[in-house]
């Protein structure tokens, strides 16, 4: 897929919609930086960068890292040579002022105006996908007890491991995570829908429909700005 130069994404929904794994398929894609400022987070922190020193130890708290680390983060990460042709954000900004902030920046370095695109999908559909979310304690391999079950309830299919779920994808734990995104992020939706500049597909359709449906909004976005 072609992509008109300095172009930000920017893709929303709330856990389980699967915007991490359509991101970074769709960053492969345009062969562009993929985003996620959790994973920039542990890269500074592993590499020891000035901005890891000072988000280590609140990390380690269990704290929130406070904007404008993540914001100069951000800001460093953009001005690097692979992010000329365009970058994806995975599941950031996640509230109001970050996305005011983002925007600013993203107007300083020369990218203009974000695409952003929101992962619709219903709370009954979420709760389905991470309440029934398991993972081989050996390989990793990842299963659904409603939709991609294991042959043997329990055991991975591929090396005979145990199947363990993630704390957080308890149903209360869940559910808890889910009130939280509708309280802090679905804002975030109105904000970018009031500029003109949000797409939404349908998160709980199959992963190629979701796919093509990001394709078709990048194909029309483009077109309407002339940059194909």
């Amino acid at each position: 897929m072609e992509m008109a130069t300095n172009r930000a994404f920017i893709f929303l929904g709330p856990p389980g919609a699967g915007k991490g794994t359509q991101s970074k398929r769709f960053a492969r894609r345009c062969a562009v930086p993929h985003f996620s400022t959790g994973d920039m987070l542990r890269d500074a922190v592993s590499r020891g960068t000035e901005l890891g020193r000072l988000a280590r130890p609140i990390m380690e708290r269990g704290e929130l890292v406070p904007d404008d680390v993540i914001m100069k983060m951000v800001e460093e990460r953009l001005a690097e040579p692979d992010c000329a042709g365009g970058v994806v954000f995975d599941g950031f900004p996640r509230t109001l002022p970050q996305a005011e902030q983002l925007g600013r920046v993203l107007e300083s370095k020369g990218f203009g105006k974000p695409v952003v695109v929101d992962f619709e999908v219903s709370l009954d559909v979420l709760m389905r996908r991470l309440t029934g979310r398991w993972s081989c304690s050996v390989c990793g391999a990842i299963y659904n007890a409603y939709d991609a079950p294991p042959k043997v309830r329990g055991t991975c299919d591929h090396d005979g491991g145990k199947l363990v779920q993630r704390p957080d994808d308890r149903p209360d734990v869940v559910k808890e995570r889910l009130v939280a995104y509708e309280r802090q992020t679905m804002p975030l939706a109105d904000y970018y829908r009031r500029q003109g500049l949000l797409d939404a597909v349908d998160a709980s359709a199959g992963m190629e429909d979701v796919s093509r449906a990001l394709e078709a909004i990048i194909k029309r976005i483009e077109g309407r700005d002339g940059r194909l």
